[in-house]
This record gives C-alpha cells, sequence and structure tokens, in this order.
C-alpha cells in the first residue's frame, strides 16, 4: 500500500536525534546507571493551585466539548498577560489555544507557508522546526548561528537568504538548543529585514520566563511596526513545569486567529476543557514557584560551566537562557554524533548530538539543565573524565573501563587538565 508524501518528508534527521535518547532510556530500563540529560522536561512539579484548580474542573464534570482554540476566560487572561509582558494591545480575538507550542509552530506554518515557499530559520535549531516546515510544504532554508558570536543572531545573514520565495522567518528566544537570548538590537534589525521584504516573523517564546544574569524578554511583536506581521507562539510548559498538559498558544493578528480556528477545528477539536479552564489560574496569580525554578536553571548553568571550564578537550557555551547549554566538542577530534554515543556507552551519560538540530550543530551537543544539581554534579564529573580518556592510550582506555576505581593508577598517562581537576576533587 502507498502512504503519502508528507509521512517520508517528517522522517528527518531531527526525528533521528532522540535515538540515542531512546538508547539511554532502554539502558535504564535495564537497570544501568546512566544519567539522562537529553531530554528537556523539568524536574519540578506544577504549582500546587493549578493543579488543584484543574482536579476541581474536573470534578464539578467539565469534561465536555469546549471552544475549538480556548475559551473566553483563558483567552482573557492570556492577551492580558501578554500585554504586561510586551505593552502590545492584543484582545481575545488575537488569542488562539493550541495543543502545547508545538501545535503553534504546527499552526503558524500551515497559516502563512506552502508548497514552494520558503521559511527562513537559524540553524542549530530545535528538533521539530523542520518537520514543521516540511509538513506545510515549504522549505527550511537555514542560516547559521555562529559559535563565535555565541549563536546570536545575524540580520545580514538573515536577508542574504530572502529569495522572492520567502514567507516567513522562524525563530526562537531565548533559544533551544543554545540558550542565546536575542536582545532589543538583534530584533530591531531582524525586523527591519522582515518589513522591507514583507516577511511574517514567527518567534517561538517559550523560554521567554527562564532568562539569566538580569535579562529582559524582549517580544519582537512589541517593536513598531511588527504586530501585524508578527506571530508569537508560547506555552507554560517549561516556567510552570507543564509539559504533560499540553496548552500552548498564538499571538497574532485577528485574521491569523480566525485560520488557526478552522485549522483547529479539523485537527484536534479544541484542547480538554477542564485544562482551559484551570490554566487560566496560572496567569491570574504570581506564582513564586516560577522564579525559583528560574534561579535554579541558572545556579546549574553555573554548575556545569565551573565543573568543565578546565577541560581542553569540550568548552562549555554560557547560555544566557532556556534551560538547555551546549558543549562543544570538536576538540575532542568526535563528531557530536560519536561523541554522544560513547559518552553513553562508556560514562552512563545521555546528550543528544548536535546534528539532530541541524547540521550547523555538527560539532555540538546538547545538555538539558532539567535534572537534580546531584545528577547533573556527577554527569559533568563522568563527562570530564571521559573527555580526558581522548587522549590516553588504548591501553589505559581499556584498564580504566575494567577498573574505574583504579583511576589513580592512570594519572601518569593522561595529559588533559579536565582529569587532573576531577581527581583532585574526588
Amino acid at each position: 500500500m502507498r502512504y503519502a508524501a508528507i509521512v517520508d518528508r517528517l522522517a528527518n534527521e531531527g526525528a533521528r536525534a532522540w535515538e540515542v535518547h531512546g538508547r539511554a532510556m532502554q539502558h535504564r530500563r535495564e537497570g544501568r546507571d546512566v544519567v539522562i540529560l537529553s531530554i528537556g522536561d523539568p524536574d519540578f512539579e506544577t504549582p500546587e493551585a493549578i493543579t488543584k484548580a484543574m482536579v476541581e474542573r474536573v470534578s464539578s464534570g467539565d469534561t465536555h466539548y469546549g471552544s475549538i482554540d480556548g475559551g473566553p476566560e483563558l483567552k482573557a487572561a492570556i492577551a492580558a498577560y501578554h500585554k504586561r509582558q510586551t505593552s502590545q494591545d492584543v484582545g481575545a480575538e488575537n488569542i488562539s489555544v493550541t495543543l502545547g507550542a508545538q501545535g503553534g509552530l504546527y499552526g503558524a506554518a500551515m497559516c502563512v507557508a506552502q508548497y514552494g515557499d520558503e521559511i527562513i530559520v537559524p540553524q542549530p535549531v530545535y528538533v521539530t522546526y523542520d518537520s514543521v516546515v516540511q509538513a506545510c510544504g515549504a522549505t527550511l532554508v537555514d542560516v547559521p548561528l555562529r559559535p563565535e558570536r555565541d549563536f546570536h543572531l545575524d540580520a545580514g545573514d538573515i536577508e542574504a537568504a530572502v529569495t522572492p520565495r520567502t514567507r516567513a522567518v522562524m525563530i526562537n528566544t531565548p533559544h533551544n538548543p543554545t540558550g542565546a537570548a536575542y536582545g532589543r538590537d538583534d530584533l530591531m534589525a531582524l525586523g527591519e529585514v522582515c518589513k522591507r521584504h514583507d516577511l511574517w516573523l514567527i518567534s517561538d517564546e517559550v523560554y521567554s520566563r527562564t532568562l539569566f544574569d538580569g535579562r529582559e524578554h524582549v517580544s519582537p511583536a512589541s517593536l513598531p511596526g511588527m504586530a501585524e506581521r508578527t506571530i508569537v507562539v508560547d506555552s507554560l510548559s517549561k516556567s510552570h513545569a507543564m509539559t504533560g498538559w499540553r496548552v500552548g498558544w498564538t499571538v497574532g493578528p485577528a485574521a491569523f486567529t480566525r485560520h488557526m480556528y478552522y485549522l483547529g477545528l479539523a485537527l484536534h477539536y479544541g484542547p480538554p476543557t477542564f485544562i482551559q479552564s484551570s490554566v487560566a489560574v496560572a496567569f491570574t496569580e504570581n506564582f513564586p514557584e516560577v522564579e525559583e525554578m528560574r534561579a535554579r536553571y541558572e545556579a546549574r548553568r553555573n554548575l556545569v560551566c565551573e565543573a568543565l571550564a578546565a577541560c581542553e578537550r569540550v568548552r562549555v557555551i554560557k547560555p544566557e537562557g532556556s534551560c538547555f547549554m551546549m558543549i562543544d566538542v570538536r576538540p575532542s577530534g568526535l563528531t557530536s554524533q560519536e561523541f554522544s554515543s560513547r559518552l553513553l556507552d562508556e560514562a552512563g551519560v545521555s546528550l543528544l548530538p548536535g546534528e539532530g538540530f541541524g547540521s550547523n550543530g555538527s560539532g555540538f551537543v546538547r545538555l538539558s539543565l532539567t535534572a537534580s544539581d546531584e545528577e547533573l554534579s556527577e554527569a559533568s564529573r563522568r563527562i570530564a573524565r571521559f573527555a580526558g580518556t581522548l587522549n590516553l592510550p588504548a591501553r589505559s582506555i581499556t584498564a580504566l573501563r575494567r577498573a574505574p576505581d583504579t583511576f589513580q593508577d592512570h594519572v601518569k598517562d593522561a595529559s588533559s587538565p579536565c582529569i587532573r581537576r576531577d581527581l583532585r576533587s574526588r
């Protein structure tokens, strides 16, 4: 039997990036000692008041059909929140509630692009972006985010990639997987490119509440002349530890929101009513847990950066936000796929290979900060130890694997500072 071409387009390199994670989960099920840092599922709990509201809604029978693109209570709460964040004057007619931010990304691409169009996406890029663009029939045009710029956006590179077929630019700030947070100047320059070429800007802002070092989030929708061409995608998944709730939203022009309604009608017929009504609570109260989670992520970032600072065979690029960070493994002499695969098999740490985030992620691996301090400390020790073995003679590596407790015996073979530093800390 024959299948539609779309299913082949969705089975791309981004989907294959999860193979290492799948293998790590299998190792754990088999009872092996594995530290899993390959997925961004927060190790925190959803604020109790939100969970309590959901239970009350279910108990009261709020389990029937609801609004296709979000109930009035939730839409009003999101609109008020967005206005507080950006000073952009929006109402319910600008809001569409989706099944997670992923549903918002999919809907945005489907509504603004089609077969023959192009969408420019800075790369490395979150693994589902390619599938989203492919699903609508458009072509993803990647523009490199350069490591020497700490993966910050260069509007000149974006403009150089524009063609008559370009319909949109899709960005993520703070950025997954690199942790870069685009500043006002970055976004002003990008906005000018979009206005000059009459392009949509799809802005994924799911990490807008997870910024470090006192940074403030800037939404491009709030910049002059950008509201009518910007689609903001957001969710509470990471900021409120609600990944399993699958609630996201888009903010855009009223005409775009009407198109999203018809897409939702065909796709899911509306998010669960008891979820919608209980999630509205998240926007009406100031939960201290949200700031506590942000602060923990920042502390964990510092922990990993300090632990790997002296290791010559890897280099950490310090993230400015999100709950991820990129590690440059090019000095190790391995590809990112080789590094992540061997790190899992030989050291019991699971990181995602950078190639899964596009060709510009080659030479990097992504580490998730959504694990405990203890797990991150242990993983950092294992990464440093593994990286240090990459310049050891084969006989020493074999002995090390067979008798890890005798690691001190092999220090004479270790020229890498990260091994010496690790030994001092044991």
